[in-house]
């Protein structure tokens, strides 16, 4: 699927939007950020938390360039074939990073159907 890059960070924006302002009120310290490619070493991957989840961190936890969660377009638009399936995608990959945030697994994540 062909998708210009400022039309899918307009759905990443979206999908982020449409979290609970409770949830996302409690992201501190914390990016959010669009690549088109996946890393090499794992070409076909949707989304990337990068960083120390609350979960993990301690009183000395200060000082620290903010996390990253990085969703990659292309390999997202590969798996896709109509907008209606972007928009879906997209929902579950930045609402499994920011549970990552939290310091939430895959294997609860796909408990609760987000992996």
């Amino acid at each position: 699927m062909e998708m210009p890059p400022d039309r899918f960070a307009e759905l990443v924006e979206q999908a982020f939007d449409a979290l609970p302002e409770d949830l996302t009120g409690l992201l501190e310290n914390v990016v959010l950020l669009i690549e088109d490619d996946a890393p090499d070493d794992d070409p076909t991957l949707l989304g990337l938390y990068d960083g120390i989840p609350v979960t993990e961190r301690t009183s000395a936890y200060g000082g620290v360039l903010p996390d990253r969660i990085t969703i990659y377009r292309n390999p997202t638009l590969a798996i896709c074939d109509t907008e209606d399936d972007v928009v879906e995608e997209v929902g579950i990959t930045v609402a499994h990073e920011i549970a990552h945030y939290f310091g939430i697994d895959d294997d609860r994540l796909h408990e609760l159907g987000y992996a």
